[in-house]
């Protein structure tokens, strides 16, 4: 039976997605004002007039976003277009930090949030820089890619890719010949996937005012991670596997019987210990419809300590656990977070910061669909880069051209000043989650709920 509340409302949303063809008039003119800032770096007038060709074919209605396919939309030789993108010795790094002081203007606010999340691009070769057998999570396994690690930045006013970096795995940075053939930087040593997180938190963290770091199962499996997140005094909420073991620190240890140590709590699965929660002890949170229909979500938190992978007990943290039912009340995901957060904060607090960590999977289908960042024929590391950041500013120029077709709020915004983890941010942003996540489904306990729901509505 169609819901007609919501199909009703789902009307609206359309309609009010609709264009106006006043938004669209001046728009190259406004295209090439908006890279002026970051053409300022290149030295040469054909480095600057390729730069914004590519990028207006990286915009344009192409099917194959490549270097050939852009050229000849343009009445262009191949060549110098390929050139530009694949040999010219220029350095994407002023363009990266040009976007990055953009975005942190435009949209930066105290209570945003950093994300981080791996990306694969398939590949059937073995020459481009840093293919290898590795993981991929775009196809959920092990396959011939490459894979790059995207910094994202979420704020109540939009979000954006920031940052990226190539992932080089051991049988590339132990090969020097390999690397010398891919153009690799002499120098250039194996650093984990979360070793590069931890660069680019380095590099723009004091740039874009932030609350939380977020980040996908990946990003928040190594305990390491999270605990040098703690010690720079970052405040996280990243998501873990189903099967993390954890230690309930809200529940009584088993008695002691007189005789040796002091027993331990024991070690319970997260989707176990979630298993054996009461119907009471969950909060629901109103959310807006999905896609595919209205959706319950409800959390429940706890204090707990997580497994090392030395065996041993972490630092204090909180698990956060978030699941999604439909209309018949049947769990379609559930979500596991760990974080060192205060104690106190809020459930709609986390909801928030979780909700920012799905945001960065939109960022990357935006960029792959509407700007082609996986279209590219590049196989060194110069070229790889180069395409990446002009890419990555295609994408920020439809955003601004989002945010002007809007109606934007002409009040000050807050400084870009450094994060401030001292509050919790009012909760301004409404969730939206792309189901389903296959790595983090899992049962829930009995739809019955007896809390009342909080909001994540704007007070």
């Amino acid at each position: 039976m169609v819901d007609v509340e919501f199909e009703r409302r789902k009307q609206e949303i359309l309609d009010e997605c609709k264009i106006a063809p006043q938004v669209l008039d001046g728009l190259l003119p406004r295209l090439e004002k908006f890279m002026d800032p970051f053409v300022e770096s290149l030295v040469r007038s054909e480095q600057v007039t390729h730069a914004q060709t590519f990028v207006q074919g990286l915009l344009s209605d192409l099917k194959n976003k490549n270097v050939e396919s852009i050229a000849y939309r343009f009445g262009q030789e191949r060549m110098p277009l390929q050139w530009f993108v694949g040999v010219s010795n220029w350095d994407h790094e002023p363009l990266r930090d040009r976007l990055v002081l953009q975005v942190a203007e435009n949209l930066g606010d105290d209570d945003g949030v950093l994300v981080f999340d791996p990306s694969g691009f398939s590949k059937s070769g073995r020459e481009s820089v840093g293919v290898a057998r590795q993981w991929c999570g775009r196809h959920g396994k092990v396959d011939n890619c490459q894979v790059a690690i995207y910094m994202g930045y979420v704020s109540r006013h939009e979000h954006a890719l920031v940052d990226v970096r190539l992932f080089l795995p051991k049988e590339w940075t132990s090969d020097k010949q390999r690397c010398k053939k891919a153009g690799v930087p002499k120098g250039t040593r194996y650093r984990t996937r979360h070793q590069l997180c931890l660069e680019m938190l380095k590099a723009h963290g004091d740039v874009l005012p932030h609350s939380w770091i977020t980040g996908d199962d990946e990003m928040g499996r190594p305990y390491w991670f999270r605990r040098r997140l703690a010690r720079l005094d970052e405040r996280y909420l990243l998501a873990v596997p189903s099967n993390t073991l954890i230690r309930d620190l809200e529940v009584a240890p088993p008695s002691y019987s007189g005789v040796g140590p002091h027993p331990k709590r024991p070690w319970r699965r997260v989707d176990k210990w979630t298993k054996g929660q009461r119907n009471n002890k969950w909060t629901k949170i109103d959310v807006p419809d999905g896609a595919k229909g209205p959706l319950v979500v409800e959390a429940i938190k706890t204090r707990v300590v997580a497994r090392t992978d030395k065996r041993q007990e972490g630092h204090e943290e909180t698990l956060v656990v978030i699941r999604f039912r439909d209309r018949e009340n049947k769990t379609v995901q559930t979500d596991y977070y760990l974080s060192n957060a205060h104690a106190a904060t809020k459930l709609w607090v986390f909801a928030r910061a979780a909700k920012a960590e799905h945001r960065i999977e939109e960022c990357i289908q935006r960029s792959k669909s509407e700007a082609g960042l996986a279209d590219y024929e590049v196989r060194n590391w110069k070229g790889w880069h180069h395409h990446q950041i002009l890419s990555l500013i295609a994408t920020w120029f439809l955003v601004t051209e989002a945010q002007r077709g809007k109606t934007i709020d002409t009040g000050n915004h807050r400084s870009t000043n450094p994060r401030n983890h001292l509050f919790d941010p009012q909760p301004c942003i409404r969730m939206r989650y792309n189901l389903p996540n296959s790595s983090r489904t899992g049962t829930a306990a009995d739809p019955k709920r007896a809390c009342s729901p909080v909001s994540l509505e704007a007070a």
